[in-house]
């Protein structure tokens, strides 16, 4: 039954193949970008290219986006304490710190550039704020032998007195990065409980290239990193060298590449969560690489839920993986492990009391498959509790680097191009004001300098009422997520959706990356797809064409009339539908998206109470992409149909991917206020299926779901159903001809866990866990 879709689709690959594939650049330019040209001595080009940038509903036309600590006063010179001058540089603008949940009017760069700077207090990081070192030298923040208070850097600061309260809802804490940064605490004693970040964030947030130096004396209490609640999110790129614990986390679900680890005593500790995945990970002469607390059966007492960890090196570690409790069939503890060496790591897998569960070596040892708790195979309802090898992943040749491992790429920072290779929009007529019509501008900068220059949007929002298209070879970078924002009359007809966005003509190759920028829409826009991704990367370039720190988001923000006055929670305005669709992967495409969040938005992040909305948006992602498409860290929320679609796509790789369905269904049921559209391969829905599916898939093959979190936590904005795991009957399908394996994958709210061709497969009751329940793998077989 299998092999038929199989072959059709090697026909239709070897027919993509014959398909003329567009490969220009997309303009006339005489010297086309191929790469950086900046001398030794030059500075990163960040710091020199003209700022005009501004956020265009502030009130304030004299607001500040970008700000250089050193104009603000710091010195960067080691002995000076810069604390004051960067939490100026911080703050300066009326910026939305204590006091305010969210807003995107402030969007704030904070810029360092080579140097040490001595901090001596908390800097407190104000919502909508990317702290950017230079790429080319990152600075070092340095901390002072008496520095007082939680963290280095503070994302969420507690409010002194506050009984616990902080400054952000941690779950909204939204629209934050940290980049290439050093973080120094070892002019503190080694007995201080010094911390480099406390990053209680949310979804779109990025760390990156970030490094923490801590003390390795005996008996150090240094911690690099410290989360202690929230739904993200991403990191990557990091090394953490000594101290008492690498990081210590407790969140939702994130997603983590990349990460080193060196003469901790605990690598990493974590204290709960519902789902993470570790893709890359090195551990180096560590007491423990991953210390768990396992066990908790409520909300109340959660604990960790899921570990997903690939492609992993540890050397000279006592344990690779401590848990607190022993685990069993009543408490599942779920840990999958693939592709990990140990070298001189005498237990791979143990309990703090002593029990080995996997044995180690002293010598070298490989975990090709491992996992930890209930395993499913096929429609069989019943798990098997499993401590042993497990079905592993697929990995098409596509999906891998040279290695074997999962093939990531980080966020493109362009640090060795020089000033004349990068070209403002806003100084070739794009006004960026959310109100005048930049399609005309945008375009035609895109066709004169595609591939000839990085194409950088200053900050501010971006109006075009027409199709926009990216061609392939563009490099396109924002200022503090720059909105190109979509509307009027093209976007407006449900029956004849128009495409917003156009990353590269349909079946075309060549490079095409996108960093920090934001797509929306003014509603009413039921007819508009975001963007429509047709590029494929080169076939010599792995990772060639994709988005980093990029997102959709739709209403619950100024500029696009859909918030709260127009479209309040209970509400059923058709002028509050926001979209057909927010990403659309077609045949001829790959993709690499890390950190990409489509959101449909449940509340108004610029009303003062954060109320929430009734907005609608029929779809999220939809791929027919033949790939390679990476989702590393993607999340999409709050669509009317779904948020995940696979139909006729082929080699996946999907690890974290976190879903909530929409808070107004079943009022209206699903897929009101929108139809069925064929031509988009949507799913039916029935008086038996009202809710929004987390993923659906249809006539796929080699796709791999390595970590998920598929969420319902409301009927109608209400929370009783949460009791009885009732707020939805399913919520993740997978027809019978796909080939699909399956791990970690955690749910709330949702009676089956997993669907075959609409038919509940996994209930929820054999994998409660806390508060979410969680599988460790299903496999076809």
């Amino acid at each position: 039954m299998l092999r038929q879709p199989r072959l059709s689709l090697l026909f239709a690959t070897v027919g993509l193949l014959l398909v003329p594939l567009v490969s220009g650049l997309g303009s006339s330019c005489s010297a086309p970008l191929t790469r950086g040209s900046a001398a030794p001595e030059d500075p990163y080009w960040l710091e020199t290219i003209k700022h005009q940038g501004v956020p265009a509903f502030n009130p304030d036309p004299t607001y500040q986006v970008f700000r250089n600590v050193k104009d603000f006063g710091a010195k960067g010179d080691g002995l000076t304490d810069d604390t004051d001058a960067i939490n100026a540089a911080m703050s300066e603008g009326n910026r939305c710190g204590l006091g305010c949940d969210s807003s995107t009017l402030t969007p704030a760069i904070v810029y360092f550039p080579p140097g040490k700077y001595v901090v001596s207090s908390p800097i407190n990081t104000y919502y909508y704020t990317q702290m950017i070192g230079d790429a080319r030298r990152p600075p070092t923040l340095l901390a002072s032998p008496n520095f007082s208070g939680l963290a280095i850097i503070d994302a969420d600061p507690y409010i002194p007195g506050g009984g616990g309260a902080q400054w952000f809802i941690n779950q909204d804490n939204f629209y934050r990065s940290v980049r290439n940064m050093i973080i120094d605490l070892r002019p503190m004693p080694p007995s201080a409980p010094a911390i480099g970040l406390h990053w209680q964030v949310s979804q779109a947030t990025s760390l990156m290239n970030v490094v923490v130096e801590m003390s390795q004396d005996n008996g150090t209490q240094h911690q690099g990193l410290f989360m202690e609640n929230g739904s993200g999110g991403f990191m990557g790129d990091l090394i953490f060298n000594g101290g008492k614990n690498g990081i210590a986390v407790g969140n939702q679900q994130f997603t983590v590449r990349n990460l080193t680890i060196n003469n901790a005593v605990v690598a990493v500790a974590a204290a709960w969560s519902w789902g993470w995945t570790y893709q890359g990970v090195s551990i180096n002469n560590c007491t423990i690489g991953f210390s768990l607390t396992i066990g908790g059966t409520t909300s109340a007492t959660q604990a960790v839920g899921s570990e997903a960890i690939i492609d992993a090196i540890v050397m000279d570690t006592d344990v690779f993986i401590s848990s607190t409790k022993p685990s069993n069939g009543s408490l599942p503890a779920s840990i999958v492990l693939n592709n990990v060496q140990l070298h001189n790591v005498p237990v791979a897998v143990g309990v703090q009391t002593g029990e080995v569960v996997l044995e180690g070596s002293k010598d070298s040892m490989w975990i090709e498959s491992w996992g930890q708790g209930n395993v499913y195979v096929g429609k069989h309802d019943q798990p098997h509790f499993t401590q042993g090898p497990i079905a592993p992943p697929q990995k098409p040749w596509n999906i891998v680097d040279g290695t074997g491992k999962i093939f990531g790429k980080s966020h493109p920072q362009y640090a060795d191009y020089s000033l004349d290779q990068i070209i403002s929009v806003k100084s070739h007529g794009a006004v960026g004001d959310g109100v005048t019509d930049d399609t005309k501008a945008l375009q035609n900068i895109f066709d004169q300098f595609a591939g000839c220059k990085l194409i950088f949007f200053d900050a501010g929002t971006y109006y075009i009422t027409d199709t926009l298209t990216i061609p392939a070879g563009s490099q396109v970078t924002g200022e503090a997520w720059s909105v190109i924002l979509g509307g009027g009359l093209n976007f407006q007809d449900e029956e004849n959706p128009k495409v917003m966005v156009r990353a590269g003509e349909p079946y075309c190759t060549g490079i095409l990356e996108i960093t920090d920028i934001v797509f929306s829409t003014v509603g009413p826009a039921p007819g508009a797809i975001v963007i429509e991704w047709n590029v494929h990367e080169p076939w010599d370039e792995q990772g060639g064409a994709g988005m980093w720190d990029s997102h959709v988001r739709l209403g619950g923000a100024i500029g696009t009339d859909l918030q709260v006055a127009q479209c309040p929670a209970g509400s059923l305005s058709p002028d509050c539908m926001a979209a057909f669709m927010g990403m659309h992967l077609t045949q001829g495409s790959s993709a690499y998206l890390e950190g990409t969040w489509i959101w449909t938005a449940d509340h108004d992040l610029d009303d003062p109470e954060s109320q929430q909305l009734n907005i609608f948006t029929g779809r999220g992602l939809l791929s027919e992409s033949f790939g390679p498409v990476w989702l590393i860290g993607t999340a999409a929320e709050h669509n009317a149909l779904y948020q995940y679609n696979l139909h006729n796509a082929q080699n996946h790789w999907i690890g974290f991917a976190q879903c909530e369905t929409p808070y107004y269904q079943p009022v209206p049921n699903a897929p009101a206020p929108y139809s069925t559209n064929k031509a988009y391969y949507d799913p039916e829905f029935d008086a038996s299926n009202t809710m929004a599916w987390a993923l659906y898939v249809q006539q796929s093959w080699d796709i791999t779901v390595f970590g998920a979190g598929f969420y319902n936590f409301f009927q109608n904005y209400t929370q009783d159903c949460l009791a009885t795991f009732s707020c939805q009957n399913q919520i993740f399908n997978i027809d019978e001809d796909s080939t699909i394996l399956v791990y970690s994958l955690s749910t709330v709210g949702t009676k089956y866990q997993l669907s075959i061709s609409e038919e509940g497969v996994v209930d929820e009751s054999y994998n409660r866990d806390g508060f979410q329940e969680t599988l460790t793998a299903w496999s076809r077989w």
